[in-house]
């Protein structure tokens, strides 16, 4: 069975036991099934977010390779560039009919090499900002995990209300447990 079938199962068992509360009529256990429910939107919306920002994490890595296999290729372009400028003055040190030609060729590689290593620059740049954003995204889902659990547990403890038929404690247990959890996913994003 699969975590996303288990966590259904587990949803579909909590709302049994509200179900069961419902038709009990104590208003308490309505009270407590109703804390459930919200508790498991908030679960659900949580862990959305969370998968959110893995599948962002992911993305901005890779991003970050492509980007610095783009800037390794303008490297190496620009190393081509520097050699053939070389090549040129050395033809032009050695004087003959071409040496103005050959002084051109190395002008041109060489300002054609000015605008690649600032290209190059450019884009290591943007790796960096690749990578730092997927940090900040890992870090996320890291924090949103946390949250997401303790949101889970919070449902549990609250069907434990049901369960015990009206005790008090697991209720007020879970709807502490649930406002860390909802306080935990707001740290995600500070």
């Amino acid at each position: 069975m699969s975590v996303v079938e288990d966590t259904t199962q587990e949803h579909l068992e909590n709302a049994e036991h509200a179900e069961h509360a419902a038709h009990e009529g104590n208003p308490f256990l309505i009270t407590v099934s109703a804390t459930i429910a919200v508790l498991a939107v908030l679960a659900a919306t949580v862990g959305s977010f969370e998968s959110l920002e893995t599948a962002e994490a992911i993305n901005d890595k890779s991003e970050a390779s492509y980007l610095q296999n783009k800037a390794s290729d303008q490297w190496a372009f620009f190393e081509a560039k520097s050699i053939k400028k070389n090549s040129y003055e050395i033809a032009a040190a050695m004087g003959g009919a071409n040496t103005d030609a050959f002084r051109a060729d190395a002008k041109r590689n060489e300002d054609d090499g000015v605008a690649i290593q600032a290209r190059a620059t450019e884009l290591e740049k943007q790796v960096d900002e690749k990578l730092r954003d997927s940090e900040i995204r890992a870090r996320r889902h890291h924090i949103l995990t946390l949250a997401t659990t303790l949101l889970h547990v919070s449902i549990a403890i609250a069907t434990l209300s049901i369960i015990m038929r009206g005790r008090r404690w697991p209720w007020i247990g879970s709807l502490v447990l649930g406002a860390m959890g909802i306080i935990a996913a707001g740290f995600a994003y500070v």
